[in-house]
């Protein structure tokens, strides 16, 4: 008969793909007879957060782009009432919250909606991520929440579902923190990493069909983000990787990083062309050419079947020119390189990166020669960090280049090195939940305040790509004033007009797959 597990997603528009983690879920769980569905907040006016694909166009970080285009619009219904009804005309045996960090508060406001029902009817709430894994304290303690995922849910959904299915005790379900009526907390084993190998295919019946579109170079494609590998080899300290290769190694023995076959890969990435209609493939991996030679060359042979454009990120470390060429001969569209920051002492000591910024503007000529456009995601509000340091980023990206730049306020995320850092410094309280990236900065430096980066955030594009003749008005455009408020709006639509890459021609056309030199832009998400 199975069970009925409806998840909830917060989430706000503009801000995160559909979440894989929760499509393969429901595949594992509807495989054995369970009924899943979903309540994503993407889509409805929401008082929370801030729209971030929206607030990078503002910054000048993307090309303007209209979401319209492709008739993708916030809903006219209320989403407190569509979630009760759903609640009422499902009737779920257990809830299950999937939520980041940034996102965590407005998952706890969609549950108090339903507290009434999840008390009166006894329904247990489980919630996973990665903030559960690197924060399962501050998690478990909020009253709705039964249970926590530490570490990865394959396993452990299914167990649950099975345990409630069948009416017995699911206390030692293994990566589950279980919170008792009487608040006593069980933690439980964490077992191996999943072989990723094994995993099956995405549901996507789940979503509605506007979660599968997203801005890319100004239009909107239909993409689904696509795993090649889970975890990542390297540790920069502002990432959750090395956390969690040292939770699995202490608690296990074995690796986080893992790698996907490139058949399974294929397989995934035929079905969604063919039976979803994808337009553009989303890699999702922290370092796509984390690869060895042979896999390398394994994938763009498999690739060329597949035949659509598709945007991947990287290290600089990890791109030859041959490995450039060989991928966009079989589709690669757009790039992004991870920066995060120009100056070598700070960014080998605070960031755990170590390459020369000679090395990074080396490698990152390579796209630019080849005539791929490639963005830079840049990173400002370190712990430690001046507005001097900050222009030193801005210097080498004035040499790179790049098709365009990205700048994030720095985020000390819950399993991050970064983030016991900034808690050892006094600059943030261990129980503090974060924002998202594009949000103004919660730490205060004090050298560096939060005015001064939001001032450098939205001017920062502007410094890399106008003459240097031109930084004093920038300057002036940093203050949030009447006056710098009207330079900035003066100089934005000059770089509107002068240094904003033209809007894509159509990638899935066989002008545009034979053409080196498009414009355009991409990054994690646009």
């Amino acid at each position: 008969m199975g069970i009925k597990v409806l998840f909830v997603y917060p989430n706000t528009f503009g801000m995160n793909m559909l979440p894989p983690a929760i499509a393969l879920f429901s595949s594992l769980l509807k495989e054995r007879g369970h009924k899943v569905e979903i309540f994503d907040t993407t889509y409805y006016s929401l008082d929370h957060g801030i729209d971030s694909d929206g607030s990078k166009m503002e910054n000048l970080n993307v090309m303007p782009f209209d979401m319209g285009s492709r008739g993708i619009r916030l809903k006219s219904s209320n989403w407190k009432i569509d979630l009760h009804n759903q609640i009422k005309k499902f009737n779920p045996d257990l809830i299950a919250i999937s939520s980041t960090e940034d996102m965590w508060e407005l998952g706890m406001t969609v549950m108090e909606e339903i507290k009434e029902f999840k008390i009166n009817n006894n329904i247990p709430v489980v919630a996973g991520g990665v903030f559960c894994t690197f924060a399962p304290d501050i998690c478990i303690n909020y009253p709705l929440v039964d249970m926590v995922c530490v570490g990865e849910g394959e396993q452990a959904i299914v167990d649950l579902c099975e345990r409630i299915e069948k009416g017995k005790d699911y206390s030692d379900v293994t990566n589950l923190w279980v919170k008792d009526k009487k608040g006593t907390i069980t933690k439980n084993t964490i077992i191996k990493p999943v072989d990723v190998n094994k995993s099956t295919k995405l549901d996507l019946s789940l979503f509605e069909e506007n979660r599968l579109y997203r801005p890319m170079a100004g239009k909107i494609y239909k993409m689904v983000p696509v795993e090649t590998h889970r975890g990542c080899p390297f540790t920069c300290s502002f990432c959750n990787s090395p956390d969690q290769n040292t939770l699995y190694k202490k608690e296990t023995g074995s690796s986080f990083f893992r790698k996907k076959r490139i058949d399974l890969v294929y397989n995934e990435l035929k079905y969604f062309k063919d039976e979803i209609g994808v337009e553009y493939n989303y890699f999702w991996a922290d370092t796509f050419l984390a690869y060895n030679p042979r896999e390398f060359d394994e994938f763009c042979e498999m690739y060329k079947e597949i035949n659509l454009p598709f945007w991947m990120q990287t290290r600089p470390e990890t791109v030859t020119e041959e490995k450039i060429k060989k991928l966009q001969n079989v589709g690669l569209h757009r790039m992004a390189f991870g920066l995060e920051h120009g100056n070598e002492d700070f960014r080998k000591k605070i960031l755990d990166r170590r390459w020369k910024n000679k090395d990074i503007v080396k490698a990152c000529s390579i796209p630019k020669k080849l005539g791929v456009p490639f963005s830079v995601n840049n990173i400002t509000g370190f712990p430690k960090e001046t507005r001097e340091l900050a222009f030193d980023t801005i210097e080498i990206n004035r040499e790179i280049d790049a098709t365009n730049q990205n700048i994030y306020s720095f985020v000390p995320f819950h399993g991050t090195p970064l983030r016991k850092l900034t808690e050892s410094l006094g600059l943030i309280d261990h129980k503090t939940i974060t924002k998202c990236l594009t949000d103004e900065p919660q730490v205060v430096l004090p050298n560096y305040p939060p005015e001064v980066i939001e001032g450098i955030k939205r001017t920062f594009v502007l410094y890399v790509k106008f003459p240097k003749n031109r930084w004093n008005d920038i300057n002036r455009a940093e203050k949030f004033t009447d006056e710098g408020n009207k330079i900035y709006l003066e100089l934005k639509q000059e770089f509107l007009e002068k240094y904003m890459p033209k809007a894509d021609v159509d990638p899935t056309s066989d002008v545009s797959m034979s053409n080196n030199d498009q414009r355009g832009y991409s990054d994690e998400m646009v």
